[in-house]
């Protein structure tokens, strides 16, 4: 019998830059490096690839020409940006809510965590948040207490905002904490996530959303049916273009390779790296790093 942890992805898993499709290259750049405070990493004819302190977080990709997706659609509802500290955080959400191009959506404590909500010019979800301590997280038989708390953003701003972090927003450390998915129904992305890639579960909202994680995280990834309940695979638009999970070794890539060869599900293995599918049409790459 094979051994469950087997089938379990590695608890050094880590979320990396998400890959967006965009229409005005110049005009998400600007908005990426000014409301964000992100630095252009490495640039050509074919987009831009942009973080904090040499960390990729977007790579965006010239799509010039494509339509963008409907809002039942399959596809991103947010890249989620996690930052080290309170300032940091509220450096960033102080520029965003600055930028002319930026809507503010909300803002929630989630009890892991504290979290406010963006929409780019071109309509892709953002999430910029601050992690509590690992250690005031309550779990409970593997799912872990979560909940949607109103946080005052003008409050927080007074209390966390300094001249230094906002001198030094830039510099500031940031990584992708997760990305949450609009999906067609529950019970498949569980099965596609948890049962075959091996993610952990480790929360749910009724019918509405599930979250996955590994390592005991909170989530890197989720997936709601808020907007797309019974949405099938998404067409080819703006927005996500590629979600990216990092894996500490070429054998956990090739694990996973096996459990989709097993799940008999369309993959493309490099031995570097792994590129498949979900049931959405959701380009997924696992690589080490």
């Amino acid at each position: 019998m094979q051994n469950i942890s087997e089938n379990k992805l590695p608890e050094q898993l880590s979320m990396s830059a998400v890959q967006l499709k965009v229409g005005d290259i110049e005009l998400m750049g600007d908005y990426y490096r000014n409301a964000l405070g992100l630095e252009v990493l490495a640039e050509d004819a074919a987009g831009t690839l942009l973080g904090r302190g040499g960390t990729a977080l977007v790579n965006l990709r010239n799509a010039r020409g494509l339509q963008l997706p409907a809002r039942g659609e399959a596809g991103l509802f947010h890249t989620a940006l996690l930052f080290g500290t309170r300032a940091d955080l509220a450096a960033t959400v102080y520029a965003a809510a600055r930028h002319d191009k930026s809507r503010f959506v909300g803002s929630s404590d989630h009890l892991v965590s504290e979290a406010f909500y963006f929409t780019d010019p071109e309509g892709n979800g953002i999430e910029l948040y601050w992690d509590r301590p690992r250690e005031t997280w309550n779990w409970n038989g593997g799912q872990v207490a979560m909940d949607t708390i109103y946080l005052d953003p003008n409050s927080y701003l007074d209390n966390h905002l300094s001249e230094e972090s906002f001198t030094n927003l830039r510099s500031a450390g940031a990584g992708i904490g997760h990305v949450h998915l609009q999906v067609g129904d529950l019970a498949t992305a569980r099965r596609f996530y948890v049962d075959t890639l091996g993610f952990d579960a480790t929360a749910t909202l009724g019918d509405t959303a599930l979250f996955v994680s590994a390592g005991g995280y909170h989530h890197h990834l989720a997936m709601n049916v808020w907007n797309s309940r019974g949405a099938g695979p998404r067409r080819d638009t703006l927005g996500l273009g590629e979600v990216l999970i990092n894996v500490p070794s070429t054998d956990e890539v090739g694990k996973i390779a096996e459990r989709l060869d097993h799940a008999k599900l369309e993959n493309h293995h490099t031995g570097a790296e792994l590129r498949f599918r979900d049931p959405w049409n959701n380009a997924l790459r696992v690589a080490v790093g």
